[in-house]
């Protein structure tokens, strides 16, 4: 415990309240109601700010630890056979432009993500700021029942993020939000240019292993054989045992390989 909370890292009060302040003069709030928010977030403190902007502030230790990160998801690649493709940032304002700019950029093409406001450096500190969804649930809140009504949502988005040659890189429950019935993503990372191909092999396995646990290895199969081919659940395939050893994921990775076996079998028997 005392390892986890000295990587985890935390930010002095007083430079938290200095970017409060920060945050009322720049949208002309004379009061703020600030909620800091339970999350097991490595990577930043996130609070809600009047229920209005959700503000992530990020130090040069959550940038350190953005780092070791990295480094092991790329050892974590090479392992399943392909180079590495996550990049890290260097600084905590780094951290937070190319938050903004995913977010942006997914929003563009049509994702649901929260609406991208804006990322500055305030006393060495990264801020991030976009819109609070309020009353939103992450995917692991909800009902199996419930998932299994959003699995073809999750991977629609999935492909559209994808087809236009981009790759989330941090696909996990956690990750995917539910707000007035809309399925919503966040915390795409970043992808190193030329990898991106290797990145949706990535991003496929996590969205199978977010899924399995909730609606079975089939249904999650079969939902993701009507957007992508049988080809690209195969490349899926190899980085299963990979993610599997994440953490935040928790799955039937050999049912899940063999439903992809079974399916792509199928797909050949077809053609």
């Amino acid at each position: 415990m005392v390892i986890r909370r000295l990587i985890r890292g935390s930010i002095e009060w007083d430079r938290l309240e200095s970017v409060m302040l920060e945050v009322a003069h720049r949208y002309e709030e004379e009061t703020l109601r600030i909620e800091f928010l339970e999350a097991d977030n490595w990577l930043s403190v996130p609070c809600a700010v009047n229920d209005r902007w959700f503000v992530k502030v990020i130090s040069n230790q959550h940038a350190l630890v953005h780092t070791f990160i990295t480094t092991g998801r790329n050892l974590g690649a090479l392992s399943s056979g392909r180079m590495g493709f996550f990049e890290h940032v260097q600084t905590p304002v780094e951290m937070a432009r190319q938050e903004l700019r995913a977010t942006r950029t997914m929003r563009d093409i049509g994702i649901n993500v929260p609406e991208p406001i804006e990322a500055f450096e305030h006393d060495g500190l990264g801020v991030f700021v976009v819109e609070y969804l309020n009353e939103f649930r992450t995917l692991s809140d909800l009902t199996d029942d419930a998932v299994e009504e959003f699995v073809p949502d999750l991977f629609a988005s999935l492909a559209r993020v994808h087809d236009v040659g981009l790759a989330h890189g941090d696909l996990r429950a956690a990750n995917v939000l539910i707000s007035d019935g809309e399925l919503y993503l966040i915390d795409a990372t970043n992808v190193r240019n030329g990898a991106v191909s290797a990145a949706r092999a990535y991003d496929l396995a996590c969205a199978l292993a977010a899924l399995e646990p909730h609606v079975g290895a089939r249904v999650a199969v079969d939902a993701a054989f009507q957007q992508y081919t049988a080809a690209d659940l195969l490349a899926a395939r190899d980085f299963l045992d990979f993610v599997n050893m994440r953490p935040d994921h928790h799955f039937d990775a050999a049912g899940t390989k063999g439903e992809i076996e079974k399916y792509a079998a199928q797909s050949d028997t077809e053609s």
